[in-house]
């Protein structure tokens, strides 16, 4: 193999190697800067952010829905709302979002949606309150160790 060859063999690799790395920093650390308030601003552009309130009202209607199935006893509803905010909801999510949030966002955020599916297959197993009660307080733990640690801001 010629000298030039290896060059451009080596300026290739070295060129994806830095493309990696450039994805796996956004990855890892999103686009995101510190806040007045001290929790870390991720930084959307406004549709980005309509998705991200629409997915979080989603979750709080979620979280009514159980209340009130845990309140009539109706192990069929609490399933079907647990179910529609489970994992089986999450990637539909825009690659441009995923991109600009930090990976402890999107940690806390997958384990939330785990901690749905566990609720609907208690519903829909035994079935028992307390179980399902203790899980949903690990979701509002979830979203209040959330919004404590981040705000959404759009981009200027």
């Amino acid at each position: 193999m010629t000298l030039k060859r290896k060059n451009i063999y080596l300026a290739l690799f070295a060129s994806i190697i830095g493309v990696a790395a450039v994805f796996v920093w956004f990855f890892v650390n999103g686009v995101t800067e510190e806040s007045d308030d001290g929790r870390t601003s991720i930084i959307l552009n406004e549709d980005e952010k309509d998705y991200v309130l629409l997915e979080m009202r989603g979750l709080l209607e979620a979280v009514h829905a159980i209340t009130v199935g845990l309140a009539d006893n109706e192990m069929e509803d609490i399933s079907s709302a647990a179910k529609k905010l489970g994992t089986g909801h999450t990637g539909k999510e825009p690659v441009s979002l995923i991109t600009k949030l930090p990976l402890e966002f999107k940690m806390l955020g997958m384990a939330t949606h785990g901690i749905f599916d566990e609720i609907a297959l208690e519903a829909e197993g035994l079935g028992d309150p307390a179980i399902i009660l203790d899980k949903l307080s690990d979701v509002l733990n979830n979203c209040t160790t959330c919004h404590a640690a981040y705000r959404f801001d759009v981009s200027r």
